[in-house]
């Protein structure tokens, strides 16, 4: 009889998860696909009929203030009394939607392509070869200057701000962050909260053509962001828009790398990138997870579901269902209709999904194209531990 998987298996503390999570999922998905993990206190639903459904029912919340005080959501968000849009319910979700939705439409985003091309072009030239390090070399530089640049961040306050973003990010997405990476986040957001509301006031003042200008602006019936609310809309594209851009880029390339044959029709056919990255969200999601917390005593799949209990939703699982996608642990930039849920669903849809997929693209194919000899070095990689994301922390590559 097949075990299980249960509790921390279902996490990157385990090391067989860590490196692949998705022979493990497979298994719980045949055995268990609306998972009641008793040890960590969540429903872990892993088809993709299941995520989807859940994902897209507008009648469960997202803030982990609304689940039960031993529910694995209230664990792992440490109890914020004031959750960003990312896990606010309605109305006030609804609310900042509306104020910044226009901002990260594709029109919007497209304006940027240009400058996100030379941001790429500089950072390739800034590789000297023949061997580098695909994640601190290029896969995190690139996002953050983007970001900096659509912010409007002066250059010469570039290097703190990259600074800042990573001070944040292990504590803000580990569920038992230690003490020092608890004062780190701390001191990184203090810093980087002062330079925002900094930044705010040159801006209230003197408008530009930047992003934090526009948030400014932007304005429904009268309504407006208040700085608190912008600087919090400018931190989360940081910490989490950042954070997964990089790991797409970096799990494009290894599953490029991985499979020599999609690699080569990708160089032969560059148009197929627009698939390619679709492919790369799916094959290998930079996010692994996502949560949902019931409204009221319910059933689901046929299990009773208290009010507050917490569904944490294997994005990842999803899109390795054998019954939506053919032969799902094959890599294949041509394969067609990939509807994946790696940007979430619902009210609850990646705000950012059309920048990250833009950026993908961008840099992605000009490394390739760039670098025609490009493998991997015997260095080799390693995996990235931050608890609901998949990236690497190092992968080493050959220019030549």
């Amino acid at each position: 009889m097949t075990k299980i998987p249960t509790g921390v298996e279902l996490t990157p503390f385990d090391t067989e998860y860590l490196e692949n999570p998705y022979p493990v999922l497979k298994r719980l998905r045949e055995t268990d696909p609306f998972h009641h993990d008793t040890q960590l206190n969540r429903y872990f639903p892993c088809s993709y009929e299941d995520v989807k459904s859940i994902l897209k029912n507008s009648d469960f919340l997202t803030d982990p203030n609304s689940s039960t005080p031993d529910s694995f959501a209230r664990h792992f968000f440490n109890g914020e009394e004031e959750v960003s849009m990312l896990l606010a319910d309605e109305p006030r979700h609804l609310r900042l939607r509306r104020l910044v939705n226009d901002l990260f439409k594709p029109r919007a985003v497209e304006r940027w392509r240009g400058r996100i091309e030379e941001v790429v072009a500089e950072h390739l030239g800034q590789i000297k070869g023949p061997e580098f390090d695909l994640i601190s070399d290029y896969a995190e530089p690139v996002p953050t200057v983007v970001i900096a640049e659509i912010l409007g961040i002066p250059a010469e306050r570039k290097a703190d701000f990259k600074k800042w973003s990573a001070m944040g990010a292990e504590a803000v997405f580990s569920p038992d962050p230690s003490p020092e990476a608890l004062a780190s986040a701390s001191e990184g957001a203090e810093l980087m909260t002062s330079f925002f509301l900094e930044q705010i006031a040159l801006r209230r003042k003197a408008p530009q053509d930047d992003l934090i200008s526009q948030l400014i602006a932007s304005e429904i019936e009268g309504d407006r962001l208040s700085d608190h609310e912008i600087v919090s809309q400018c931190s989360l594209l940081l910490l989490a828009g950042n954070l997964t851009t990089t790991d797409m880029i970096g799990n494009g390339i290894r599953a490029l790398l991985e499979n020599p044959h999609q690699l080569a029709k990708l160089r032969q056919n560059p148009a197929l990138i627009e698939a390619a990255v679709e492919e790369v969200l799916r094959y290998d999601s930079p996010v692994l997870n996502s949560a949902r917390i019931a409204h009221d005593d319910i059933e689901f799949a046929g299990c009773p579901v208290a009010k507050g209990e917490c569904m944490h939703v294997s994005l990842a699982g999803a899109n390795h269902d054998p019954e939506v996608y053919e032969q799902p642990e094959k890599f294949d930039i041509e394969r067609e209709q990939i509807a994946h849920q790696s940007f979430g669903g619902g009210r609850h849809l990646c705000l950012g999904a059309h920048l990250a997929r833009l950026e993908g693209q961008i840099a992605i194919l000009e490394l390739i194209q760039h670098f025609p000899n490009l493998c991997f070095s015997d260095r080799g990689l390693t995996p990235s531990f931050v608890p609901e994301f998949r990236g690497m922390k190092y992968c080493w590559l050959n220019t030549q």
